[in-house]
């Protein structure tokens, strides 16, 4: 059976708004991507964690409605619901009916971050490296497309990626702050820490962390909270891939769960963002420095001893 599709652009701030006007016109299924992205199937990992709002400036919905729904009727409901949107933003056709899970697998490639990281959809079979006792082999990390993945990246995670790649995890405890699907924490794991605690204001979120650690084989070694069932401890190296304002109003709390010579990272920042929390961070951290791709910034640095 094929399906009228009806997709509209809104702000970030518009977007919970408009996915409950679409539901309540009765949507089959509503998805989101990055309005920016040069491609339609460029899709971001979703962090901060499953269920919490993209990190995207600008949202393309599509919503999927039985193949006799009226497009004039929706169009003119939508401008009730949602009084700003313009006859513009909206756009039908029609799309054949197929098998939407495979066709969302079909979509994920593998991707590299730094010099060994890899992160590969769990129906994709990674290479076996010719010597994988060398110290650039191949480090890869499996996700659940369904759960947390992409065929690309938001530069938040993949600035959080390369720099634990560049990291000496080996034997090393970390805290992943705003753990979402695990990926940060699961890839220190896989690159050599001794042990990682995944923390999310989500339950969805720890659920996904779970089973991706699961299906890397190192749930054994991620420990999972809450952030109010957490117990304060230092860890060798902190990382924290949220929002800019949590970020700011965190940072006492980061700086005690960072040792004294930690290696840290915070990211979810947009440019312009950083000035203010380098300012924050400066009372806790040393060797701060900022780097940035697209309009996102990571700032790094060292607990101060």
């Amino acid at each position: 059976m094929p399906f009228l599709e009806l997709s509209l652009t809104v702000r970030i701030e518009q977007q919970p708004r408009a996915e409950e006007a679409l539901e309540d016109l009765g949507a089959l299924s509503v998805t989101l991507r990055d309005a920016d992205a040069e491609t339609p199937d460029e899709q971001a990992i979703f962090e901060p964690g499953v269920g919490e709002l993209p990190l995207w400036p600008t949202i393309t919905l599509n919503a999927l409605f039985d193949e006799h729904a009226d497009r004039r009727g929706l169009a003119a409901a939508l401008g009730e619901l949602l009084p700003w949107l313009e006859p513009d933003q909206l756009n039908f056709t029609e799309v054949a009916d197929q098998d939407w899970e495979r066709a969302w697998m079909d979509q994920f490639k593998p991707m590299s971050f730094g010099r060994r990281l890899w992160i590969y959809p769990w129906n994709i079979e990674p290479p076996i490296d010719e010597d994988p006792s060398g110290t650039a082999a191949r480090v890869v990390v499996r996700l659940d497309p369904g759960l947390a993945f992409g065929s690309g990246t938001h530069p938040t995670t993949a600035l959080c990626l390369e720099w634990l790649d560049g990291l000496d995890l080996g034997g090393k405890t970390i805290t992943d702050y705003g753990c979402g699907s695990g990926i940060l924490a699961i890839a220190a794991l896989k690159l050599g820490a001794a042990s990682a605690t995944g923390i999310d204001n989500d339950p969805q979120a720890l659920t996904a962390s779970r089973d991706n650690a699961e299906r890397n084989g190192v749930a054994d070694r991620l420990a999972l909270f809450l952030p109010e069932d957490h117990l304060a401890e230092s860890a060798d190296i902190f990382v924290a891939n949220i929002l800019a304002g949590p970020l700011g109003e965190l940072a006492p709390s980061f700086a005690a769960a960072a040792k004294p010579g930690a290696p840290f990272a915070i990211s979810g920042i947009l440019a312009g963002q950083q000035d203010e929390l380098l300012q924050r961070y400066a009372e806790w951290f040393d060797e701060l420095r900022v780097d940035t791709r697209e309009d996102w910034v990571r700032i790094s640095g060292r607990r101060r001893r």
